[in-house]
Parts: C-alpha cells; sequence; structure tokens
C-alpha cells in the first residue's frame, strides 16, 4: 500500500510538474511575441520584403507595407490594399479589382504580419530554440478557426524572419526579410481608382 501511494504521489507531482513548466514554456513565448508585436506594430507604420510558397496560395514574393492592422502589398501578380475592413486586390493580368472582406486566413496570405494581433486570444503557445532564434508554435483552441496552427521564428532582435501556417492539411510558409520602421499616411492603404481607370470593379463582398 505504502509502495502505491508513492507511485501515485509522484506521478502527480509529475504531471503538476509538467503543467508548472509548460505555463511558464507559454509565458516566456507570449513575452517575445509581445516584444515581437511592439516592434512591427509600432503606431507610424513599417516596411519589409516577403516570398511565399504554398499549395494553396501559391508561389510568389514581394513587399509590403504595414500599419497597425492595415496593410499594402505588391507582387509581380497583384496589387493589395487593406484598410483594416475592406480589401482591393488589382490583378494585373486581367486588369480587374476584387473588393472583399477577408477572413483571417486569407489576410495572412499577404500580410505575414497578422499574427501581432492573433496570437493575444485563443491560440495555446510553445517556444523552443532553434539556432540561436526562437521558434514559437501556436495552435488555435477552436479547431475551426480558420488558421488552426502556425510557427512563428523570430531572431535575437525580435523581428520575425519566417511564419509557416497550416490550412486544412495544406502549410504555407513565408520568409520576411529587410523589415524597415517608416511612417505611413493612412492612404496607402485604401484603393484609390484614379490610378486605374481602366480597371473593372468586382464586388465579392
Amino acid at each position: 500500500m505504502k509502495k502505491y501511494m508513492y507511485l501515485l504521489l509522484l506521478a502527480v507531482m509529475t504531471i503538476f510538474s509538467n503543467q508548472q513548466a509548460s505555463a511558464q514554456n507559454a509565458a516566456e513565448a507570449r513575452k517575445v511575441l509581445d516584444k515581437t508585436a511592439a516592434i512591427v506594430g509600432r503606431s507610424g507604420g513599417a516596411s519589409a520584403n516577403f516570398t511565399m510558397s504554398s499549395g494553396k496560395y501559391g508561389n510568389t514574393s514581394g513587399t509590403i507595407a504595414i500599419k497597425g492592422n492595415k496593410f499594402h502589398a505588391t507582387t509581380p501578380q497583384a496589387v493589395v490594399w487593406y484598410n483594416g475592413k475592406t480589401q482591393w486586390s488589382y490583378m494585373k493580368k486581367t486588369d480587374e479589382v476584387n473588393i472583399s472582406n477577408p477572413n483571417e486566413a486569407q489576410q495572412m496570405s499577404m500580410n505575414p504580419y497578422k499574427f501581432i494581433t492573433m496570437y493575444k486570444s485563443g491560440y495555446t503557445l510553445s517556444m523552443k530554440n532553434v539556432g540561436g532564434n526562437k521558434e514559437i508554435h501556436m495552435v488555435a483552441q477552436n479547431k475551426g478557426r480558420s488558421i488552426p496552427e502556425l510557427y512563428i521564428t523570430v531572431n535575437s532582435s525580435y523581428l520575425p524572419t519566417q511564419i509557416k501556417m497550416r490550412q486544412g492539411s495544406q502549410w504555407s510558409t513565408i520568409k520576411i526579410s529587410n523589415f524597415k520602421a517608416k511612417n505611413l499616411s493612412d492612404a496607402t492603404f485604401v484603393f484609390n481608382a484614379k490610378d486605374y481607370p481602366s480597371a473593372e470593379m468586382v464586388d465579392l463582398r
């Protein structure tokens, strides 16, 4: 009986210890992302280069400007503006502008910095060291979320260098470089029809 009680107590202590370690790891992961969000999400805005490889969205590269939840991205295929609610996507090949209210995953396919608001609610966090960087694993608590899982690699300057996101069984990898703080006007993130007089407007909302 004493041996049984000892083993039971040991098991309980092990479980408690693992839970405590997991909670501490999650807290450290959140601190890293808090620092990253403070740098990337500066009130004035910022710009960066990115490349994406994705079974769902294809492969592309380009530049992005961000300011809070707004973004403006340019790739060889398209130019995208998002003002925090409405997205305008100018498709160069067809001379069309698609107007939409994108979901979380659609936003992130063009704005790799979308995670700086996502991590604050609805995700379980964990972190490990990978080659001098921090790799943070985000798993959605609601499995029906449009992005149920992400991996974010953050360097020693607290800048994200790579993001891997999963939709269903498909993964997309976004690599980010050349981050620069930059003061941007809100007009940067709104489509101006005067600049594209021949474009056909397609409202998908």
